[in-house]
């Protein structure tokens, strides 16, 4: 810019210098003398700077400048012209400079965005580089497709003894990757359209969705009617093994539960509120949610997942889990984000009690842990004798008194009695110690 203000001065006066060209009084001819009049020849001084056009005449006549018009505006004209393109390039110049500048500075903006996504979650490049590259037969956004046989290879042609888990789905796999990397490998059998549907909807999902508190897809392969998911490893299993496996939920403290009630509820809130547009997860369950060797919660199972908005039966397929699904979405088929609400206060409860969420009773009848729960949880005398023998007596009571009535709201049969998940994040928080990632001070 400084240029084409430097510029625009110099044009200025080289316009006002032919003005005063114009402007110069030009003397007339002087009359012709008579014929018998002898004219006075002119003489030229050797040591005169003045040109042949200015020679002097005889004494006594005045100078006669004159002024070739002709040659005048052709001077102008090529003056203009030559100004006229210097101010082009550099206008020309300018535009280009302001091209090159916007690009760079997209770049950069991309760069920039790139690295931010990148710290938020867990960062899948270094374990993404860390498979053979010459086996990656392509990419589906930040998944990776994964070729059949190093899946064979990583499994040890899916042994018996690298069983994770098993369930209506499949099985799940340990798997040895290169450089000793971990993953989990799920096998999904049977090639019918729902199965097919779920399995691209979970790549695709898990392929856009990167938070803290959703677990991690690294890659997926396709090998005839049977498919795979490869998952980040997750050591500590799914909370349902911790709570109704063997161990039946002694390695899980009161802090634990309650620092992984805080992660699935964060987990909850970034597809609710900070997903556009929002996700309901539909399928909210102990056995999906996963921990790692810090227990750490990762929601996981993403095939039923659809985007918010009022659902009905004509445009949904009803799905879910006995026990967890809202009674709005059984009986009305309306899917809301308050159903996903619900789901938790199931899992909360699970928590608390160390009971499933349907049960069997000695006479083969089924109960359901919200219909059994909910006249104790309101009973302050009755509420510390329902809680899990393994972390009864390890909690302070006004804690537990606070937990059990977020898990009222959250189950309650009408869907706007319910809270947000932010409602419910923000009151847990304060109930899970620093150092766990709430900010309860010891």
């Amino acid at each position: 810019m400084n240029l084409l203000v430097l510029v625009i001065p110099i044009w200025v006066f080289a316009s006002s210098s032919w003005v005063s060209a114009y402007a110069r009084p030009v003397w007339p001819d002087p009359p012709l003398p008579a014929a018998s009049e002898p004219l006075i020849p002119t003489e030229k001084q050797p040591s005169s700077q003045i040109p042949s056009e200015m020679a002097a005449h005889s004494p006594g006549v005045p100078e006669v400048k004159i002024v070739h018009h002709q040659d005048l505006n052709k001077r102008i004209l090529i003056a203009l012209i030559a100004a006229s393109s210097l101010l082009g390039g550099i206008l020309l110049s300018l535009f280009c400079f302001c091209i090159y500048r916007r690009k760079n500075l997209k770049k950069s903006n991309s760069k920039s965005q790139h690295s931010q996504d990148a710290a938020k979650g867990l960062s899948l490049g270094p374990i993404l580089g860390r498979f053979n590259s010459s086996r990656m037969a392509g990419k589906k956004g930040s998944v990776a497709f994964i070729e059949y046989q190093l899946l064979v290879a990583a499994t040890n042609n899916f042994q018996d003894n690298n069983v994770l888990g098993e369930g209506g789905f499949g099985r799940v796999y340990k798997a040895r990757f290169s450089d000793n990397v971990l993953a989990a490998v799920k096998r999904l059998h049977g090639g019918n359209q729902d199965a097919r549907r779920e399995f691209e909807n979970e790549v695709d999902w898990l392929s856009k969705i990167h938070h803290q508190n959703v677990v991690s897809l690294l890659g997926y392969c396709v090998h005839g009617d049977t498919r795979f998911l490869v998952y980040e490893m997750m050591h500590n299993g799914s909370l349902e093994s911790q709570l109704h496996g063997p161990s039946h939920g002694s390695a899980l403290t009161w802090h634990l539960r309650m620092k992984i009630a805080l992660d699935v509820a964060r987990g909850l809130e970034f597809l609710h509120e900070r997903c556009n547009p929002p996700v309901i997860h539909r399928d909210l369950k102990s056995s999906n949610i996963l921990m790692d060797s810090n227990f750490n919660a990762k929601l996981s199972d993403f095939g039923l997942a659809i985007t918010g908005g009022n659902q009905s039966k004509e445009n949904i397929k009803l799905s879910g889990t006995l026990g967890y699904v809202a009674p709005e979405y059984l009986l009305d088929g309306k899917l809301t984000d308050k159903s996903d609400v619900y789901a938790f206060g199931v899992i909360l409860l699970e928590l608390l009690m160390g009971r499933k969420p349907v049960e069997k009773t000695a006479s083969s009848h089924c109960y359901s842990l919200v219909t059994w729960a909910m006249p104790q949880l309101t009973d302050r005398s009755k509420l510390p004798n329902i809680v899990d023998p393994v972390i009864r007596n390890s909690m302070d009571l006004k804690h537990l008194f606070q937990v059990a009535a977020v898990a009222v709201l959250c189950v309650q049969q009408e869907p706007s009695y319910r809270p947000l998940i932010t409602d419910v994040l923000h009151s847990l928080i304060p109930l899970v110690p620093i150092e766990l990632g709430g900010s309860l001070r010891g």
